[in-house]
C-alpha cells in the first residue's frame, strides 16, 4: 500500500493553550500512551530553551507591531507525519516500531520543509518516538510580513473555500517535500485532505477504545459493501471522539480491517475517508476541552461558590481557599499553589487530582 503523507493545522488562541499544548508535546505531565522508555527529540530549537509561552509572547512582541486582537491566534501548531506503510513497510500494523534509517529521512526533510516554509516563524518542533508512528509537532508564530500582525488566516486560510485552497497547497508543498522518500500526497480534492485539527492524543478519564478485530471480519456470504457498511455502522466507530488515547491505533486497526474486506480501491479510499472524517470528531472534543480553558477565570470562581474578598487585587475566597486571579492564571494563597486556566482552577477548587 502507497504510504501518504498526513498534515494537520491547528490554532492556539491563548497563552493557556500554548502552555497547555507544550505540557503534552514537551512531555512535562504523564501522557498514558507514550513509552517513558523512548526519548522524543527536539529538532528545532534546544532542550535548554525557556518555556513554549516564553518563546512565543518574545517572538510576538519583536515582529509585530500593533497588540494581538482579543480573537488573534497566537501560535499555529502543525502535526507531521506518514502513513505506517512508510516507517514499517514489512509490517505497517507493528505499531511502536519502525526503521531507524526510513525514521530520519523522514524527520530531515520534515525540518527542511518547515524551515523552507516557514523560517524563523518556526520557534520548536518536537519529533515523538514514544508512540505507535513517529511524528512531529512543529509551533508556528503566524506574523503576516506585510502588515506585521498576527494572521493565521493569511498563512493558513480562514474558514471555507479559502482554507481548502490554501491546506490544498500547503499539503501539495509537504508532499512534495516528501515525494523522494515515496511519500505520497492523499486523495486531492477530499473532505479529509483539507481538515483544520487541534492536538488530538490522550482521552481524560477513559480507558482507550479498542476494535475486536475478529468481530469485523468479513462474514460468510457478506458483500465488500455490506462489510463497508456493517463497519461504518459500528457503535464503537460511531462513539470516536474525546474517548481516544491513541487515534492513531485505531486508524491503523480500522485500514487492516479495510484491507481484509474491500478488493475495489474505490472502497478503499471511501473508507479512508471515513477514518479521516472520524479524527475530525476527535480534535473536535479536544478543541472543546481548549475552549473551556479560555472561560473568565471569576466567572468560574463565582460558580464554584467562592466569594469576592475585600482585600487584595481580584481576589476570591471561600472553601478554605484564599484564590487571586490575574487573566488567564490564578494563585491560591492558602495553600500557596497556582496555575492556569479554567479547568486547572475547577480540579483544585474541588480537589481533583486527574
Amino acid at each position: 500500500m502507497t504510504a501518504l503523507a498526513i498534515m494537520r493545522v491547528g490554532k492556539l488562541k491563548s497563552f493557556g493553550n500554548v502552555g497547555g499544548s507544550e505540557k503534552h508535546t514537551a512531555r512535562l505531565q504523564d501522557t498514558p500512551n507514550a513509552d517513558p522508555l523512548k526519548e522524543n527529540i527536539r529538532l528545532i530549537g534546544n532542550n535548554n530553551d525557556p518555556s513554549l509561552e516564553e518563546i512565543v509572547k518574545a517572538k510576538i512582541a519583536a515582529s509585530t507591531k500593533h497588540k494581538p486582537r482579543k480573537d488573534a491566534v497566537l501560535c499555529s501548531e502543525i502535526f507531521l507525519s506518514a502513513s505506517p506503510e512508510y516507517f514499517r513497510p514489512h509490517d505497517p500494523d507493528k505499531a511502536g516500531e519502525w526503521n531507524d534509517k526510513l525514521m530520519w529521512n523522514f524527520a530531515n526533510a520534515s525540518t527542511k520543509w518547515l524551515q523552507e516554509n516557514f523560517r524563523e516563524k518556526c520557534v520548536r518542533a518536537e519529533l515523538h518516538l514514544d508512540e505507535s508512528t513517529p511524528h512531529i509537532h512543529a509551533y508556528i508564530v503566524p506574523v503576516n510580513d506585510k502588515t506585521k500582525k498576527l494572521s493565521h488566516k493569511a498563512m493558513f486560510g480562514g474558514d471555507g473555500k479559502q482554507a481548502s485552497i490554501k491546506m490544498s497547497k500547503l499539503q501539495d508543498s509537504y508532499a512534495k517535500g516528501l515525494a523522494h522518500l515515496g511519500i505520497e500526497r492523499g486523495v486531492k480534492g477530499s473532505k479529509a485532505t483539507h481538515t483544520k485539527v487541534k492536538e488530538y492524543y490522550q482521552a481524560v478519564n477513559q480507558e482507550p477504545l479498542t476494535l475486536e478485530l475478529d468481530r469485523m471480519a468479513p462474514k460468510r456470504g457478506e458483500t465488500a459493501q455490506q462489510l463497508f457498511e456493517r463497519i461504518k455502522a459500528d457503535p464503537k466507530i460511531q462513539s470516536i471522539n474525546h474517548q481516544l488515547a491513541d487515534h492513531r491505533r485505531i486508524v491503523e486497526l480500522e485500514r487492516r480491517a479495510s484491507q481484509r474486506a474491500i478488493a475495489s480501491e474505490k472502497l478503499r479510499q471511501q473508507l479512508e475517508k471515513r477514518v479521516i472524517e472520524l479524527e475530525e470528531d476527535n480534535f473536535y472534543w479536544k478543541q472543546q476541552a481548549d475552549k473551556l480553558r479560555d472561560l473568565p477565570l471569576e466567572e468560574v470562581a463565582w460558580n464554584l461558590g467562592l466569594d469576592k474578598a475585600d482585600i487584595g487585587e481580584n481576589r476570591w475566597k471561600g472553601l478554605g481557599q484564599v484564590i487571586g486571579i490575574n487573566g488567564s492564571k490564578w494563585y491560591d494563597f492558602a495553600e500557596e499553589k497556582g496555575g492556569g486556566g479554567a479547568i486547572d482552577l475547577v480540579m483544585h477548587v474541588n480537589n481533583f487530582n486527574f
